[in-house]
């Protein structure tokens, strides 16, 4: 039994598995003191394992495509978003109220670009 059974086995611990129980189904004359060991009760579980691995398959598919339909819209959003702001800008100004309603700032509050000197850091 792993330590940890929320952790997924490594995957040649999941095929020597598959493997033993392969082997298992030639033995002759198996008859296990324990039912839950019997081929019938390994078969079992292993039909619900193949079930549970397709619809974990399924579900990870189904997630990934809902994920694509979301980053895309996401992106058809932002892009809009972005034409609104130029649209604004066009038509009432860089330094109006409306662009600063939108998050943006006014023309009149960046500050003026400072001139740089090429004698700075010269210490003369």
């Amino acid at each position: 039994m792993p330590n940890n059974a929320n952790r997924r086995l490594p995957a040649h611990v999941l095929q020597a598995d598959l493997d033993c129980i392969t082997a298992l189904k030639a033995i002759e004359g198996y008859a296990p003191s324990n039912p839950a060991d019997s081929l019938a009760a390994i078969t079992e579980l292993q039909t619900r394992v193949s079930a549970a691995g397709e619809r974990e398959f399924h579900a990870a598919n189904s997630y990934a495509a809902a994920r694509d339909d979301t980053v895309l819209l996401e992106n058809e959003r932002h892009k809009r978003v972005q034409s609104i702001k130029n649209q604004v800008r066009a038509q009432f100004g860089n330094d109006s109220n409306q662009v600063a309603s939108l998050g943006l700032k006014k023309a009149s509050e960046r500050k003026a670009p400072k001139r740089q000197n090429g004698t700075e850091g010269n210490g003369a």
